[in-house]
Parts: structure tokens; sequence; C-alpha cells
């Protein structure tokens, strides 16, 4: 089992930035692939940004060049630094876990809010 919990959400203008943390407890961090989502009111879930436990990085098209993800073992967190943000980047933001895209544990997710 893994349980994972999300912090540093919140209400920032156009332009702004945040950083989220996904910290992650349970069995070993470094075995996980880790992963951001983020799901608009009204709209499906989608991919954000994901961090393989090999070490790449991959990002949706959307936040390319804005948000950065990152993994420190050493505290079992995942952090999103969000730079850039636009009201379309409002959403629930989900931290998981997995292997080979089959994200099996999910946080509870923190709410992104962005004012233009």
């Amino acid at each position: 089992q893994v349980q994972l919990v999300e912090s540093g959400g919140g209400l920032v203008q156009a332009g702004g930035s945040l950083r989220l943390s996904c910290a992650a407890s349970g069995r070993t961090f470094s075995y996980y692939d880790m992963a951001w989502f983020r799901q608009a009111p009204g709209k499906e879930r989608e991919f954000v940004a994901t961090a393989w436990a090999g070490g790449r990085r991959y990002y949706a098209d959307s936040v390319k060049d804005r948000f950065t993800i990152s993994r420190d073992s050493a505290k079992n967190t995942v952090y999103l630094q969000m730079n850039s943000l636009k009201p379309e980047d409002t959403a629930v933001y989900y931290c998981t876990a997995g292997r080979d895209s089959n994200w099996e544990y999910w946080g509870q997710g923190t709410q992104v809010t962005i004012s233009s």
C-alpha cells in the first residue's frame, strides 16, 4: 500500500506560481513512477506530468515549459512547480503512483484556482 497526501494548492493570479507537493508513505517510494493529473469542473481527469522511477520526465503539451515535476527520494515526495499560471490551469490536482502507466494509488487532490 502507498498513501499519498497532496498540499500546496491555493488561489493565485494569472502569471503567478505555485508548488504542489505530494508526500508518499508505505512501500518503497523509489520503486514507483509518479505523476500528476488534474480535473477541471465538468471535464475529465487529464494527465499533467510524470516522473518515472528510472528518471524520465514527460509533460502534457498544455503545461510544457511552464510546469516542472521533480522527486526527492530522501523525503519520499514528488513536486510540481507551476509557473506562468493561466485561468485554464484551474482544477483539482491529483498525485498518483504506479508502474508502466498503471496508476494504482491516488491522493485526495488539492484545489488550484487561477484568477484572471
